[in-house]
């Protein structure tokens, strides 16, 4: 074989190029992203809505799955809350977003919020789109005994999984109790709306599973005017200590809609005691706070599951889970107008603590 370099030159460049098949190629990014669909039921500004897709790119980022290199991500807004909140109105948006995941091919597609769940996610059930569920407040069995979609929170066995939004409402009452242990009752104040029967389950649950430190009035209010009436009412009852807004779509006798921001933005007008804030971003909003659901985590948990099934899981083995945390915050504009102090250690222990200094540095005490 002497005097023949370049066959010699030739082969090894062959199987240099060979070399990446046999020991694995696969650590470097994909040829074509994964694709990545996001469904809200909500609007683009949501203070539900946009914490929770936060969470969700977080996570897959921390998984190494990041725009443009590898990720493609894919939005829709339902707006099911604000604009599209009649059952037809859904249904037509459900529609709109079924043809755009079909013809985006999601690798994984995740849906906040019950309305795009209980409209487009139930219909995927049993297909080869991956569904990952955040923000789910009515029951999981609830969804399957209308499709089944999973055999237990465990083991699911399907195509869907996701998490389910624990409100932690016992532990809000337990913190709220502890900084004011003169609070004799918790007012709840829901709608008719499914997130408000949905939400009125789960507190009849947590209320079911251990003793509560307080009394509570639960009031289901049917109409904008029911509600101003409550707080009202609350205002004038020596023993209600705080009220528990849950009411989030309302309308009055002229067919008006009342959304979260108009409710809140009314509430903190009227209402003289303090709102222990379902979340922590109705306490940016101006309610008091409180122990509050994390949005951003409980979107960081939906979105650790869509990583873990684009990088090979099947979503049939992943348990449902819980938003496991919860947020200690606490809104001190709000606190002031009500006179509260809030203890140094208290304030020192919590998550965040909302102050607008813009109003500070305008003089306001």
């Amino acid at each position: 074989m002497q005097g023949r370099p370049g066959f010699f030159i030739c082969l090894f460049f062959v199987i240099w190029s060979l070399l990446p098949g046999v020991f694995g190629a696969s650590a470097g990014p994909p040829d074509t992203a994964y694709r990545i669909f996001i469904l809200h039921s909500y609007d683009y500004n949501n203070v539900c809505g946009r914490p929770q897709h936060e969470g969700v790119v977080a996570a897959l980022n921390k998984a190494g799955l990041q725009e443009p290199d590898n990720l493609r991500i894919e939005t829709y807004f339902m707006d099911t809350k604000r604009i599209n909140n009649t059952e037809a109105l859904i249904q037509e948006q459900a529609r709109i977003a079924l043809e755009r995941i079909r013809s985006f091919e999601p690798h994984v597609l995740i849906i906040l919020d019950d309305n795009a769940f209980r409209t487009v996610g139930l219909s995927l059930a049993d297909t080869p789109t991956p569904v990952v569920f955040c923000g789910m407040n009515a029951q999981p069995e609830t969804y399957h005994s209308q499709r089944a979609f999973m055999e237990s929170r465990q083991r699911p066995g399907h195509n869907i999984t996701g998490v389910y939004e624990k409100l932690h409402f016992a532990d809000a009452i337990r913190v709220h109790v502890r900084l004011f242990p003169e609070t004799r009752k918790v007012m709840i104040l829901s709608d008719l709306s499914p997130t408000g029967r949905a939400v009125l389950k789960q507190i009849q649950i947590e209320m079911d599973r251990e003793p509560f430190l307080c009394g509570y009035d639960m009031r289901v209010v049917k109409s904008w005017e029911e509600y101003k009436q409550a707080i009202f009412d609350a205002n004038q009852d020596p023993e209600i200590g705080a009220i528990y807004p849950a009411a989030v779509l309302l309308k009055d006798k002229q067919g008006n809609t009342y959304t979260a921001p108009e409710i809140f933005c009314w509430t903190v007008k009227h209402s003289t005691e303090p709102e222990l804030a379902v979340n922590y971003a109705f306490a940016k909003m101006g309610f008091f706070g409180g122990a509050t659901v994390d949005f951003h985590a409980m979107g960081e948990q939906a979105g650790s599951m869509a990583a873990r099934i684009i990088l090979g899981e099947d979503p049939a083995n992943i348990p449902v889970e819980e938003a496991r945390r919860y947020a200690l915050v606490f809104n001190l504009d709000r606190a002031r107008e009500l006179g509260i102090r809030i203890p140094p250690d208290v304030l020192l222990a919590a998550d965040e603590v909302i102050i607008d200094r813009t109003k500070h540095e305008a003089g306001r005490p």
